[in-house]
């Protein structure tokens, strides 16, 4: 039975649109991306979640805290789960945040850090080998609740889709550009309606099946 590790942020842990920044939520598994993905992969496969509301791809977050840095997330995740046949990343998000002050050039490098971490010949050994599947997640809108923490966001964002594209090419990883199939809800600007992770999911399906 093959095993997917679906890594990400809020989006892949299945956070609706926010309204109310103190009221928690989180998709069902019949909603969320990650599972309706597993049902068009089919049941001969598994899934293995790991999204964190609020993770970057490499800063350490001053207000959510370090935890949220996705280098040390993955090194955990790979060494706790496996082995796995397919990684399935979608980062970059919350790294054009204000806050970070990162231009998409280094948001990318962040990026590549994951993934040269996930190429590495030991992590690779360890998992008998993994393919990489890459996406880049949809720009951002500067709207809604938390408008402010992305503001300059959505420019940056929109510099991302070429940037990872080569950087899969140029690490033989899959690629897929999620802006080129959903976009985010006007409601909040970052995360997505139910409709969304529904397409969503048969595109990263058949990224999958075509690694």
């Amino acid at each position: 039975m093959p095993v997917l590790l679906a890594f990400g942020d809020s989006n892949t842990h299945g956070t609706p649109p926010i309204c109310d920044l103190a009221v928690y939520g989180r998709y069902d598994r019949a909603t969320r991306w990650p599972s309706r993905m597993l049902a068009e992969l089919g049941q001969d496969w598994e899934l293995i979640e790991e999204g964190l509301p609020g993770r970057t791809a490499q800063f350490d977050d001053p207000v959510m805290g370090a935890h949220m840095n996705g280098r040390v997330g993955l090194q955990i995740a790979l060494h706790s789960h496996g082995p796995i046949d397919v990684l399935v990343l979608m980062l970059g998000t919350n790294d054009v945040k204000a806050r970070f002050g990162a231009s998409p050039e280094l948001i990318t490098g962040g990026i590549a850090s994951l993934v040269d971490l996930a190429l590495d010949p030991v992590v690779q050994a360890r998992h008998g080998g993994f393919r990489v599947l890459l996406i880049c997640p949809p720009p951002v809108l500067e709207q809604g609740p938390i408008a402010g923490q992305f503001y300059g966001g959505r420019a940056r964002s929109l510099a991302l889709p070429d940037l990872y594209r080569d950087l899969a090419r140029a690490r033989g990883c899959g690629f897929l550009d999620a802006g080129a199939v959903i976009a985010v809800s006007p409601v909040d600007g970052v995360h997505y309606e139910p409709e969304a992770h529904a397409v969503l999911a048969r595109a990263v399906a058949g990224a999958v099946l075509a690694l």
